[in-house]
């Protein structure tokens, strides 16, 4: 269906690719000027819909300006909130917001990073508040490669080794015919590319997209699954804990898929799944459904991503008799090193 819908829409992608071009050719000339805040800006965003790993690269960033004693704090739009303009959502030591009033990923990060955090549509305004109401002196912007109207010191561009690999058409266009936001020499805006392969083996760049990058610092990104997580009780468990286990996989990310063979992978068995739209806000109507499917396929647990659980634990009364958890994962670089230096020595620079 959702196919059929792209060819439907393919006659409107001239007039979409036209309008980024315009756009991008305006903040290249001048015509259109970024903005500085008083803050060092790292931005991470990508160049597709859907998920490509921005959000445990940012967490991966934040924990490395926090260690290196950078006072560093993470500004997103919040996609999917209820609430509009600037929102603080976090100082670094209290939570002010609810995940619904902030979005799911800005909580999570602020949640396991334990740094200040806010949201705004309008990242410059947003930026400037943001440093007022904090002592933060680094901002990473959670989503923001397309988002040109404020300057950025750093650009990091995530991209998914599966959308390189594939030669699917309706999925290397343009939107919204494909999953491009703009065309692929967008990449010459980036100070660094990282390619996340995700739960993958790693692959070469097919040599017809060599040029995008080529002179780019480029880096490679993996997950790794770490374990599970009660979200009722905060108790961490081992992945092989769960091995040879039938669980309810409940999924409400853009691309499941990954979820899906890391559980299978360490021998969770996942073929009872329930998979809702990307940014899903539950409600009672989904809660209902997932104690349904959990008790008609006599799973022994629930199993959900970080990112559904920071919405899902509300509903702990609800899930007072059945087994819940999150399963806990990290990104990692092959080049970790070089990318953290990269980073340090570009922030050291500006000082």
């Amino acid at each position: 269906m959702i196919n059929f819908l792209k060819i439907i829409l393919f006659p409107f992608l001239p007039f979409y690719a036209a309008t980024i071009a315009v756009r991008n050719w305006m903040f290249d000339k001048g015509i259109f000027k970024d903005k500085k805040v008083d803050a060092t800006v790292i931005s991470v965003g990508n160049l597709t819909v859907g998920g490509s790993g921005k959000t445990p690269l940012v967490i991966y960033l934040l924990d490395l300006l926090k260690k290196k004693g950078f006072k560093a704090g993470v500004l997103s739009r919040g996609y999917g909130r209820i609430s509009k303009g600037y929102v603080l959502v976090s100082d670094g030591k209290n939570i002010f917001s609810s995940v619904e009033q902030c979005g799911d990923e800005i909580f999570q990060t602020v949640s396991e990073c334990g740094i200040p955090g806010a949201v705004s549509e309008n990242r410059v305004e947003g930026a400037r508040r943001f440093i007022k109401e904090t002592d933060i002196n680094i901002i990473v912007l959670d989503d923001a490669y397309q988002h040109r109207w404020i300057y950025r010191d750093i650009n990091l561009l995530v991209i998914e080794q599966k959308f390189l690999l594939s030669r699917n058409f309706l999925v290397k266009n343009l939107f919204p015919t494909g999953n491009l936001r703009e065309p692929l020499n967008s990449v010459k805006r980036a100070d660094a590319v990282i390619i996340n392969r995700k739960f993958s083996n790693a692959e070469n760049i097919p040599d017809d997209l060599l040029w995008y990058f080529e002179g780019k610092k480029l880096f490679i990104a993996k997950y790794k699954a770490t374990g599970f997580v009660d979200i009722k009780r905060k108790i961490d468990h081992s992945l092989n804990e769960f091995a040879g286990q039938k669980s309810l996989v409940v999924s409400g990310i853009a691309n499941p898929h990954s979820l899906f063979n890391v559980l299978n992978q360490n021998g969770v068995n996942t073929e009872n799944r329930l998979v809702f739209m990307d940014h899903k806000n539950y409600s009672n109507k989904e809660i209902q459904s997932i104690r349904k499917n959990f008790y008609n396929t006599n799973s022994h647990s629930v199993i959900t991503t970080q990112k559904d659980a920071v919405k899902l634990v509300r509903f702990s009364k609800e899930f007072d008799d059945i087994d819940i958890f999150y399963l806990k994962i990290k990104i990692e670089l092959s080049n970790e090193k070089s990318f953290n230096n990269f980073i340090t020595d570009k922030i050291n620079l500006k000082k």
